[in-house]
């Protein structure tokens, strides 16, 4: 299995003074969906930070976002080494497909990929 990006997610209702302070620092807007955004370099694009108030379809917002080259897979290994998932694995309406589980810090790790 591949890592794509790593990319932390921090819950803030404060989207467009978060945009602002990021561009001091060179991020630029990639993605806007009311609910999450998400900056990224213009010089190396993996490097990226979302900003959310709160997830649109999972009933918590997870603390960081790893998109893998196959989700199946990786749901797959979360449950055959009992690792707790907190949403499940489910297409979504943006393109990716996704699920949460729970690291061994307690924080909430959102796993995607692109469909």
């Amino acid at each position: 299995m591949t890592v794509r990006r790593v990319v932390p997610n921090i819950q803030s209702e404060a989207a467009q003074e978060s945009r602002d302070f990021y561009g001091l620092l060179g991020f630029e807007e990639v993605m806007n969906h009311g609910w999450i955004m998400t900056l990224a370099s213009p010089s190396n694009p993996a490097a990226q930070v979302s900003f959310m108030a709160s997830d649109k379809t999972a009933p918590l917002t997870p603390d960081m976002s790893v998109e893998v080259d196959d989700v199946d897979a990786a749901y797959a290994a979360m449950q055959e080494r009992g690792v707790e998932i907190v949403h499940p694995l489910q297409d979504e309406e943006w393109g990716v497909r996704r699920f949460f589980v729970r690291d061994p810090n307690g924080r909430v790790v959102n796993v995607l990929g692109h469909r």
